[in-house]
């Protein structure tokens, strides 16, 4: 950007310049004094003020070009490094890569409710061969304390508990909060529903469930008043007053 001082300066060096042309500067000095190039029609001052704008429009566009592709390329390293933290703690166990609690009942509802009830963070996914919850914390032996939880509030409803931890697969029955049987994979996936396996071999997620049409309850979804409801809409007495969960 010019200052004052050097547009006066370059404006004068110009008239100088078409004042000893041979024609006098008739025309030219006119055209000169009144910041006008003769020879390209053009006004000079204008032309000197307008390059010096786009330069500090240009400038500027480039700073803040730079400093968003700054910001993008921090973002992007830092969901980067997430993503490997994450794997890493999956590879040497500290993650659990996926797990699953596996029940005997049918509704996603239910499920939901009870892990709720047990203070139990999952998506529930229903199925008739037994609903599935899909645990959120995945850290340590968060797992099994969730097994623990839900078999120990739910009492005598058993509960398998199948994890993904450095890509080794353990299956455990779990009974009033202690765990029990372990089952080999093949076995345990011959009896489950199938989206256990599609889960535990990372085949799908939630999200691929919700998109083939499951019915996915996200404990989120519930409060302690609202769980309670949809237990007792699932239970009745029966008998000598024992309950019927269904």
């Amino acid at each position: 950007m010019f200052s004052d001082e050097e547009l006066e300066a370059a404006l004068a060096g110009f008239e100088k310049e078409f004042a000893d042309e041979p024609d006098g500067g008739n025309a030219g000095s006119g055209d000169a004094a009144n910041g006008k190039d003769p020879r390209a029609g053009n006004d000079v001052s204008g032309r000197v003020m307008d390059q010096g704008s786009n330069d500090s429009v240009d400038s500027g566009m480039a700073g803040e070009d730079d400093a968003s592709k700054r910001s993008d390329r921090k973002i992007t390293d830092e969901l980067d490094k997430m993503d490997f933290d994450e794997e890493l703690e999956g590879l040497i166990g500290n993650r659990a890569k996926v797990a699953v609690l596996i029940t005997r009942l049918i509704s996603a509802d239910l499920l939901a409710a009870f892990c709720q009830i047990a203070d139990i963070s999952a998506d529930c996914v229903a199925d008739e061969n037994g609903a599935v919850a899909v645990l959120h914390n995945l850290d340590g032996d968060a797992p099994e304390g969730a097994a623990k939880d839900l078999t120990s509030v739910v009492n005598g409803m058993p509960a398998v508990l199948s994890v993904n931890r450095a890509d080794k697969l353990v299956s455990t029955l779990y009974m009033a909060g202690e765990p029990g049987q372990q089952f080999a994979p093949p076995v345990l996936f011959t009896t489950t529903p199938k989206c256990v396996e599609d889960l535990m071999l990372g085949i799908t997620d939630v999200a691929g469930l919700k998109e083939q049409g499951e019915h996915v309850v996200p404990t989120a979804d519930f409060d302690r008043k609202k769980a309670l409801q949809v237990i007792a809409e699932h239970t009745r007495m029966r008998g000598r007053g024992k309950p019927n969960i269904e």
